[in-house]
């Protein structure tokens, strides 16, 4: 039985096809897939060969890409610098200038100039890990911190999305679990963890102060909740809707600019309230009602109540029935604990972060300058060298020439 036979039966054996495996088997999978590849028969190879074969199935390509690499497994970095720092972490993909240049977990990818510039492992459980980044300077700040999960299981595609997330910010769980799709989607998240983003400039100021009350969002749509900071569990689907909410918590807003113009509220729904709560709505026809009753001549109609019980709509009462009795209406929701505030205020957090970025392009700049230095000496003596070569030439052939007239004419000698 080939290596291939073999691994589709250890796959297959003992499991339905359309049940997934653990995620701990999956990853003991990865370099068994990995072994049977290497193991299978030479087939008719590419001609030039590809260059950029390493061992542990590592591809590098570029300028100092995985320069430091030892027993890593499974990591390709393509571009200048791209895994620089990567010695045993495994499983990596950076392609573009500077991806995971700072990198020592696994399982990251990064696709985009800086994306994922300063990830680094954390001190905690599982942290750094698991990240997908795609753009320019997508998640550039993050990293792996002290609390489980922290810096981990994020997604950016779109450039500077999730550009402030870093779960080093914070002694407790943070920065983790974080979905942002759009441009500058999610930018200014910090530790809040568990959003959604969809959507350019979607909950681009989330978690901006970096107390980390900033949860379990929900936004779709161009810039909606653009301005929500520190609130929570919020959902908003349309364009530019919930722009006002800041610190609310529990709403949820459905439609195009909803929430337009209203106030920073919680425990709301809005669903195309276009007046925002002040009357001259659209129709809104809200199928599968239970007993449901009619408008009466076109005047009265029917109010329609929340059952306070379980949540259902219908207790109702139009102009041939009684007002029933209602419940005593319950307390709000409490808002959901959050990850403790980070120890350094978020502006100076974010200062240190750019100091690094800055000191990083101050040693890349005087490397640069140092080899400009040193092509510019070498070219001077290599002018210099030949400048002298020709002079000695020139002094040689002078030498020549002398001889050849002091020379002694040659001598006849008669044979007697």
């Amino acid at each position: 039985m080939d290596s291939l036979t073999q691994l589709k039966t250890l796959v297959s054996c003992g499991r339905e096809p359309a049940r997934p495996l653990p995620l701990r088997r999956g990853f003991l999978l990865i370099p068994l897939v990995l072994v049977s590849f290497a193991v299978l028969p030479q087939m008719q190879a590419v001609s030039p060969a590809p260059d950029g074969c390493y061992s542990n199935f590592t591809t590098a390509e570029g300028c100092g890409a995985l320069s430091f690499l030892s027993t890593g497994l499974g990591n390709t970095g393509l571009g200048w610098y791209s895994l620089f720092s990567d010695t045993t972490a495994n499983y990596n993909v950076g392609v573009g200038a500077g991806a995971l240049i700072l990198n020592n977990a696994d399982s990251n990818t990064a696709v985009g100039t800086v994306a994922l510039l300063l990830n680094t492992a954390g001190t905690g459980l599982t942290t750094g890990t698991q990240n997908v980044a795609v753009g320019t300077d997508a998640l550039v700040f993050n990293a792996g911190g002290a609390g489980e999960f922290s810096g981990s299981f994020n997604n950016a595609v779109g450039a500077f999305a999730l550009f402030n997330n870093d779960g080093n910010a914070s002694s407790v769980a943070g920065g983790y679990s974080n979905n942002a799709l759009g441009n500058s989607a999610l930018f200014a998240n910090i530790i809040g963890v568990a959003n959604t983003a969809i959507g350019d400039e979607a909950l681009v100021s989330n978690d901006s102060s970096g107390l980390g009350l900033g949860n379990g969002n929900t936004a779709v749509g161009f810039a909606t909740l653009l301005n929500n900071g520190d609130g929570s569990d919020n959902t908003a689907v349309g364009d530019s809707t919930g722009q006002n909410l800041v610190a609310g918590f529990n709403n949820t807003y459905i439609g195009n600019f909803v929430g337009f113009t209203v106030g920073d509220e919680s425990s709301t729904i809005r669903i195309n309230d276009l007046s925002n709560g002040n009357g001259g709505s659209l129709e809104c026809y809200i199928g599968g009602i239970f007993n449901n009753f009619q408008p009466v001549d076109g005047v009265n109609v029917v109010q329609v109540t929340l059952n306070l019980l379980d949540d259902h709509l219908g207790w109702d009462f139009g102009p041939s029935t009684q007002p029933r009795s209602m419940p005593a209406p319950r307390s709000a929701p409490q808002r959901r604990s959050a990850p403790q505030p980070a120890a350094r205020p978020g502006l100076q957090h974010q200062a240190m972060l750019y100091d690094k970025v800055e000191k990083l392009q101050a040693t890349v700049a005087q490397q640069q300058k140092q080899i400009e230095t040193l092509t510019a000496q070498l070219k001077e003596q290599a002018e210099t060298f030949t400048a002298q070569l020709k002079e000695q030439a020139t002094q040689i052939q002078k030498v020549s020439a002398q001889l050849e007239m002091v020379k002694p004419a040659p001598r006849v000698v008669e044979n007697r």
